[in-house]
């Protein structure tokens, strides 16, 4: 049977998959294919709101292309966010199926069919810093990831390499995307999440001491980027013709004490911070600094602004965590 289906999105059910069928449907598109893994994490909740022709299992889904592939060869794109996006996974076999194997079986289909490859790739793949932050092809031989899951992205960023993909396919290095659909993430989810949690509790929120000679506490930070510039900016490639490998971000460090600063002033509270000691087991894979050069991005006639950080953390606080909400409830039609 051959599917009709115009998108495909891979990790539908996550974070930023959600958030791109969020933004598809306010496009006007519904004829969406998901798939995804249910678990036993409420990230079904939010596919509730969203709109879309079928949902198939990752696992199912995958069969279907190796023994049929001929069955989507009508889709237009393929948007592949599904991954295990664990910064902490020490499970190395799982983490090269899904991250590593899965993306280079679907990639390699997409292009024999004639489908347009969109696929998440990571700023984790940039390790400490020190080989640059700078996107496409020229330095990838030069990163040194600090985790398995940057290792499992950057493997794939090389192979796409190797093999010429990247004429015909778009990677993106997701920086710090932070909002709404997040909930599921447990452990993972952003410091907005947990600390709107903390403050509205304790009225305190709890940041890492430094273990950084050049970091004051406090005073290191990411390229935080709300979710919904990450659509935005994750969808212009599908009338845009170009290809490559390209940041997602905001172009700019903020240190997570401004972050905090900010959910406190979401909440209309006084600002209240505690430094506390790192886990041990983090430390020598832990990232300081992280800043998105989207030069490229914008090169290939991206000119939408970037949401304010504050501005971003207001409306992800009193629209959606405050009163419960997902993308795509009846507030955002």
């Amino acid at each position: 049977m051959v599917s009709s289906h115009r998108f495909i999105v891979t990790g539908g059910a996550g974070f930023i998959g959600s958030a791109l069928v969020w933004k598809l449907n306010r496009m006007g598109e519904t004829d969406i294919l998901i798939v995804d893994r249910l678990d036993q994490s409420d990230k079904w909740k939010n596919l509730a709101p969203l709109k879309f022709q079928d949902y198939l299992d990752a696992d199912d889904f995958l069969q279907r292309v190796e023994r049929a592939p001929q069955s989507f060869s009508a889709t237009r794109f393929l948007l592949h966010m599904g991954a295990c996006s664990s910064t902490t996974e020490r499970d190395a076999r799982y983490m090269m199926r899904n991250n590593y194997e899965f993306t280079k079986e679907l990639a390699h289909w997409a292009v024999a069919h004639g489908v347009r490859f969109i696929y998440a790739s990571s700023a984790a793949t940039y390790g400490d810093g020190s080989a640059g932050m700078e996107d496409g092809t020229e330095n990838l031989e030069r990163l040194r990831p600090l985790n398995i899951y940057g290792y499992s992205k950057h493997l794939f960023d090389l192979h796409a390499h190797r093999c010429g993909l990247f004429a015909r396919i778009v990677g993106l290095k997701y920086f710090n995307v932070f909002g709404p659909n997040e909930n599921h993430k447990g452990e993972m989810r952003s410091l907005v999440n947990k600390a709107f949690t903390q403050a509205r509790e304790t009225g305190t929120i709890k940041l890492f001491k430094s273990h950084h000679p050049d970091y004051r506490d406090g005073e290191f930070g990411r390229d935080f980027l709300y979710v919904k510039d990450a659509a935005e900016m994750t969808l212009h490639f599908i009338e845009n013709p170009a290809s490559g490998l390209f940041n997602i971000g905001s172009g700019h460090m903020h240190t997570w004490r401004e972050l905090a600063e900010a959910v406190f002033a979401a909440l209309e509270m006084e600002p209240r911070i505690e430094y506390v000691e790192m886990p041990a087991e983090i430390r020598d894979r832990y990232q300081y600094h992280t800043q998105a050069d989207i030069t490229r991005l914008r090169q290939t006639g991206y000119t939408k602004p970037i949401t304010p950080l504050k501005e971003a953390v207001a409306d992800y606080i009193r629209n959606y965590l405050i009163p419960g909400k997902f993308l795509g409830d009846e507030r955002d039609q």
